[in-house]
């Protein structure tokens, strides 16, 4: 017979938290991107008034700013926010500007 396996986890509540944080700034940084290429397309097709184009370069600027600040707060780079995703490569384009 044998010895019954022990399937405890040891969830550190810090480790735990700091999952979370790189988790979620995980998607953040995918659907930072994903804009960025979006805004980046209806310029190339000229879309967006002189306006629009200022307020959007403004908008990420800042939103890219912010991913620093949030990645430095949680001890985290960029490249720490990007997954293998195995024969398809990886999820983040460029993480680390």
């Amino acid at each position: 017979m044998t010895a019954p396996r022990d399937h405890t986890l040891d969830l550190d509540p810090e480790r735990v938290t700091d999952d979370l944080a790189a988790l979620v700034l995980t998607v953040v940084e995918l659907l930072r991107q994903l804009m960025e290429r979006q805004a980046v397309r209806r310029f190339d097709e000229g879309t967006l008034s002189p306006g629009q184009e200022e307020r959007l370069g403004t908008a990420l600027m800042l939103l890219d700013g912010r991913m620093d600040d949030l990645c430095a707060r949680h001890g985290l780079r960029r490249s720490d926010l990007n997954l293998d995703l195995g024969p398809l490569g990886p999820l983040l384009a460029d993480p680390d500007p």
